[in-house]
């Protein structure tokens, strides 16, 4: 029996392989029949794989496939993370936005409720003012209802609407109780005993020093004076 070893030669496929390790050659001789197998055990078939500058460029080209591939995968994270920014900004803007209006109709729904509640007081204090009496006519002097409620809240602390309440100790006098009260005079020779010319030289005090008796109302619930 005589072994043939079969080297270099290459491999083109798995196929291949198989096909020259199955080989087992038969042929006969003066001694009779011999056989002749094909060892390719260890068998080293490389006529066909890329050597050199070859295996370099194969390399290259998957290093270039995988850059490629990994430059698109960062490029739709980037997308990805921009797109969900916008929406994150957009969703913060909207909610300022709702809280801005919310805060808004809140703030509007407290005055309508204050500017309610001021008119209703107002009323109220119209509802005691007697026909003929002193406080009827500081409201027709006065002429505005909340303006009016405001004068009346002061006067009736410091004179208790009594046009001859007077001060011993100060010689504040008369119902917005001016002090000294003769100051009243430029409102009327009769300041001392009609009440209208005190309610008249009162209502101007108010508005040239406060800018209206709800001003001097403010003021004298700081400072319990006015």
């Amino acid at each position: 029996m005589t072994r043939i070893s079969v080297r270099g030669v290459a491999v083109a496929s798995a196929t291949a392989v198989t096909a020259v390790g199955a080989v087992v050659g038969v042929a006969s001789g003066s001694e009779g029949t011999q056989t002749h197998t094909v060892d390719v055990a260890g068998a080293s078939l490389l006529q066909d794989a890329p050597i050199g500058a070859q295996a370099q460029a194969v390399s290259d080209h998957f290093t270039a496939q995988a850059n490629a591939q990994q430059a698109s995968a960062d490029a739709a994270a980037k997308k990805a993370a921009e797109e969900a920014a916008r929406q994150k900004a957009a969703a913060d803007a909207q909610a300022k936005a709702d809280a801005e209006k919310a805060a808004k109709a809140a703030e509007a729904k407290r005055k309508a409720d204050e500017e309610a509640a001021n008119r209703a007081k107002a009323r109220s204090v119209m509802a005691a003012v007697s026909p003929g009496s002193v406080q009827e006519m500081a409201l027709q002097i006065v002429g505005d209802e909340a303006q009016f409620q405001c004068f009346s809240q002061i006067v009736k602390r410091e004179s208790g609407w009594d046009y001859t309440a007077s001060n011993a100790s100060s010689g504040a006098y008369g119902l917005v109780q001016a002090l000294p009260g003769s100051k009243m005079a430029s409102a009327g020779a009769d300041w001392r005993t009609n009440p209208a010319t005190q309610i008249k030289w009162g209502l101007n005090y108010m508005n040239s020093r406060y800018g209206s008796p709800c001003g001097a109302w403010s003021f004298w619930q700081s400072h319990h004076w006015y």
